[in-house]
């Protein structure tokens, strides 16, 4: 019988009904613990990395998480004897198109693990080689916090992860250069295998050769036969102007490397602007507050007011402004796009916590002069 899939809900210490925000803290918190970086040579702490990776990897994503889901209320059992009861796989992974099954690929759920690991999990009586192309590389997810005003004005800066790497030693083929390799018995060199069960097959790459269809004859002792190799990288970001936060740079080709000769995933950076003490952003416009006293609000005044350029315009403030009154300073938002938001200034109207005896009897004469309670 094979291996029960690990839960990826247990994995990360979280509950089913937690929230993608939940989920993300859960795996920072879990990724800074066993991050290579923070424990070279530790094996275990790697394994507990990758494992980690991939239930965010799976729970992170609404589809995949949705798949995932009804696989564990489906449990292993649903699978056994004949056809899979009846289940349509084309259905609930193709977005609701019909199809047979047969032959249906899961290498889109996540290459050596994730759902993929899954499946091959569940299904297990019989293995046959088949054929697989090469595939492109894992994209690489990290996040970018970057300064309120590189936001604004846009510009370059860098972001360092640890990521792996085709083996500079043996160029990705596992072997000690000049030992040369031998086919992979296991999937007869194809680089895959399916598991099938019912008329359906699951193909995955193959565990043995890690999709490369070839062994190593004397294992490269750089990357220990595995063709690959983690280190820290930097990588030179452009910065658009006005990006906000949630929002997604991609670095083509800088991801994991491909199997059997593929390209590369990417990095996709996913921004998160940090907050400033005095704007705030919605698209391209800027949102601020200033005080002004009750002297100004009653009598009017002009208000200098910062810009996101590093201004100050001047705000007339009309008399009798109420507190919460919002002005609009046009084109001083932010440049997006080809365009210019606006600069919204919402009044906040401060009275002063102690007054005078004379200036108290003054406020006195003008509320009963106005008819104002008090």
């Amino acid at each position: 019988m094979p291996e029960a899939q690990k839960d990826f809900y247990e994995t990360l210490g979280v509950g089913e009904k937690a929230t993608t925000e939940e989920i993300k803290k859960a795996y920072r918190q879990l990724a800074k613990k066993y991050h290579p970086d923070a424990n070279p040579g530790n094996k275990e702490a790697e394994r507990r990395f990758k494992e980690v990776s991939e239930a965010y990897g799976v729970l992170s994503d609404s589809k995949k998480r949705a798949q995932y889901d009804q696989m564990r209320k489906l449990g292993a059992g649903a699978f056994a004897g004949g056809g899979f009861q009846g289940f349509d796989f084309g259905d609930l992974f193709s977005g609701g198109g019909t199809g047979g099954g047969g032959g249906f690929s899961f290498e889109d759920l996540g290459g050596f693990g994730g759902l993929g690991s899954l499946f091959s999990n569940l299904f297990g009586s019989r293995i046959r080689p088949e054929a697989q192309g090469p595939r492109k590389g894992n994209d690489v997810l990290v996040e970018l916090e970057i300064p309120f005003e590189l936001a604004v004005e846009g510009g370059k800066t860098t972001v360092a992860l640890s990521k792996e790497d085709n083996c500079k030693v043996c160029g990705g083929s596992g072997a000690r250069p000049g030992s040369g390799t031998t086919t992979c018995q296991e999937c007869g060199g194809q680089g895959s295998v399916s598991f099938v069960q019912g008329g359906y097959a699951v193909s995955r790459p193959c565990p043995k050769c890690l999709g490369r269809g070839v062994l190593a004859g004397d294992p490269c002792s750089t990357c220990a036969g595995r063709g690959t190799v983690r280190g820290p990288k930097k990588y030179a970001i452009k910065i658009p102007r006005g990006i906000a936060t949630g929002e997604k740079i991609r670095l083509r080709g800088q991801g994991e490397p491909g199997v059997a000769g593929g390209p590369p995933g990417d990095i996709i950076a996913q921004v998160r602007v940090e907050s400033h003490p005095f704007f705030t952003t919605k698209g391209a416009n800027i949102y601020c507050t200033v005080s002004v006293n009750v002297a100004q609000a009653v009598l009017g005044s002009k208000v200098k007011v910062k810009t996101v350029d590093g201004r100050s315009v001047e705000l007339k403030v009309p008399a009798g402004v109420q507190n919460g009154a919002t002005f609009r300073l046009k084109g001083m938002g932010l440049k997006k796009n080809g365009l210019k938001g606006d600069q919204f200034v919402k009044v906040e109207v401060v009275t002063p916590e102690k007054i005078t005896e004379k200036q108290k009897k003054l406020i006195e004469e003008f509320a009963r002069e106005g008819g104002l309670e008090y």
